[in-house]
């Protein structure tokens, strides 16, 4: 007996191939069959009609932060509600395991490190998790039968430094032993199920104490060494972030990059490509590395979003304006003291002149302060202001777009939020994504899910990128968009037996009505432990998730199931070759 059974359904199957109406069952997990219309014969527990919606496999998100917050949220909201059934976490160097027995203020050192680097609720770190591991291995199995969608780790450089090395790991360098318990300890971690190594170089991650993160003091001979142990494994990964990620390369970067991958033997992923037609030497740049890897035996893949994820901005707290060259002292005065250099005319030339000069990198697109836009405000000198543009307001009080917005967050004792509008918006940049995303080694995804909770969401890219294809710009056909959001990265991070809808495939599963999926607008809401904000969106058109043959989702309402698995290297995942 089947366990469910979805009719007529137009299945889009992952592959490319063209849609067709099927009836899909499923038992035990799995795709038992996919049959013509009205043809299965063997009874089934539960059946829906399906008629006028597609039936997709569930989409990968190859790049998300969800370490913390699957304990208190199993389902990944957003992303299961917009059809995503496997994330893969612990990018960018940090994880949280390891963590060494003998000091429980690790533990406080990682949380708080994740909660300045990657825009966490510290509250909801303390409150939310349980903390009650120490290997790798274990924090894996704190999760195991706990949570609804599928989910796989890699090891954070950060960790493996901090456990070895202590507070040292921040400046110090290892000798020859601790260089050797660090290897093995990858090892371990590998051996439990980790699906490889993440490491960060990038000049905007610092820590909890504003110091540059464990991982970025690492010479390329201890990258090196890590990614031999890497290449010992079955089902391994790289994932690796560097400095150039955010603009263009360096050549040494490139350099470290081929390196690593063909040290190895593993495909090595970065996040994220941002393509603008402004800058059109961008993309040919980002993807030398992967052709110099690819002439060396390795295998670079850029990552890059298919949508325009709106990131809010805030004098008062921190986000992507510190990052700016000469902006982090002045934003990190106190309010009073912030306001007051603020409002000094020499010092916001001084800062505007930092914010487009060549150093600012990809960070100088923040510097067009007339295209910002007003969100909440919290003064009644504000009052009206939201919604509107910097540029119409500054023209009504005939100041300079800068020192207009200066004076609308002072107002606020700077607690008001700010959205940039993208100045990629344009005919022009979209026809380059659209040719970028057909290279071998661009795969969509970058969503930072589960981090910066209240400045940005990214979970959305799937209903979105759907929704834009079928009813949009229709810049790629509804099959190839499916497969880029399935099989596609399912291969890259050799995913067994998911990514498509076949038989004998785990049954994880998105049933959306095409007429209608979409991604609503991102809003705050206070659901993290401690109360703490995030921002959300809801799932238009989504009918049902299911992960593992059980449904999670139905209508944007999650039902309580926790089917996933935590999918383990080796076991989960196959070998990718880069030759």
């Amino acid at each position: 007996m089947l366990d469910h059974l979805i009719r007529g359904a137009t299945v889009v199957d992952g592959t490319g191939a063209p849609a067709r109406v099927a009836d899909v069952g499923i038992r035990g997990g799995r795709i038992a069959m996919i049959a013509a219309p009205g043809s299965v014969e063997e009874p089934a527990r539960t059946a829906e009609n399906a008629e006028g919606f597609v039936l997709a496999p569930g989409f990968v998100d190859p790049h998300t932060h969800y370490d913390a917050q699957l304990f208190w949220d199993p389902y990944a909201t957003p992303s299961l509600n917009h059809g995503v059934t496997t994330v893969a976490g612990g990018n960018c160097g940090f994880t949280l395991a390891p963590l060494h027995p003998d000091r429980p203020e690790d533990a406080d050192y990682t949380r708080r490190m994740m909660s300045k680097v990657e825009g966490m609720s510290l509250v909801a770190l303390e409150e939310g998790a349980p903390w009650n591991w120490h290997s790798f291995g274990e924090y894996l199995d704190a999760l195991e039968g706990r949570i609804a969608v599928n989910a796989g780790f890699m090891v954070g450089h950060c960790a493996l430094r901090r456990h070895v090395m202590g507070e040292a790991a921040v400046g110090g360098q290892p000798t020859e032993p601790q260089m050797g318990r660090m290897v093995q300890l990858l090892h371990d971690a590998m051996d439990a199920g980790a699906w490889g190594l993440s490491t960060t170089q990038s000049s905007t991650h610092s820590d909890g104490d504003g110091q540059p993160v464990a991982s970025r003091h690492a010479t390329p001979a201890e990258l090196i060494a890590l990614s031999r142990a890497v290449g010992e494994h079955e089902g391994t990964q790289l994932e690796a972030i560097v400095a150039g990620c955010l603009d263009q390369f360096t050549d040494d970067e490139i350099d470290l990059l081929v390196d690593m991958t063909t040290a190895a033997g593993r495909p090595l992923n970065w996040n994220v490509l941002t393509i603008d037609a402004a800058v059109p030497e961008r993309v040919p740049r980002q993807l030398a590395a992967s052709e110099r890897a690819r002439q060396a035996g390795g295998r670079i893949v850029a990552l890059t979003m298919p949508i325009l994820t709106p990131m809010n901005m805030s004098l008062g707290t921190f986000c992507a304006l510190n990052l700016i060259p000469g902006w982090g002292d002045i934003l990190a005065l106190p309010v009073s003291s912030r306001i007051e250099k603020l409002r000094d005319p020499d010092v916001r030339a001084e800062m505007l002149r930092r914010a487009d000069s060549k150093e600012a990198g990809v960070f100088r697109r923040l510097a067009n302060f007339e295209r910002y836009v007003i969100g909440d405000t919290y003064s009644d000198a504000n009052e009206g202001l939201s919604g509107r543009v910097v540029r119409d307001i500054a023209a009504e009080r005939g100041q300079d777009p800068f020192h207009c917005l200066v004076e609308i967050c002072a107002a606020d004792r700077l607690r008001t939020v700010l959205w940039p509008m993208p100045a990629d918006n344009d005919p022009a940049s979209w026809e380059l994504r659209q040719r970028t995303w057909q290279h071998e080694d661009v795969l969509l995804g970058g969503s930072d899910a589960g981090a910066h909770l209240d400045r940005m969401c990214g979970a959305p890219y799937t209903t979105r990128f759907i929704g834009d294809c079928l009813r949009g710009r229709k810049l790629i056909p509804l099959e190839q968009a499916v497969k880029m959001l399935t099989d596609d990265p399912a291969q890259l991070f050799g995913l067994r037996e998911r990514g498509r809808i076949a038989q004998g495939f785990h049954a994880d599963l998105v049933l959306f009505d095409p007429e209608r999926i979409a991604a609503g607008p991102a809003t705050l809401v206070h659901d993290l432990p401690g109360d703490s904000p995030r921002l959300d969106s809801k799932a238009i058109g989504v009918v049902s998730v299911r992960v593992n043959g059980v449904e999670v989702i139905r209508d944007d309402q999650v039902t309580g199931a926790v089917p996933g698995t935590v999918l383990r290297s080796g076991r989960d995942t196959r070998t990718v070759a880069t030759k």
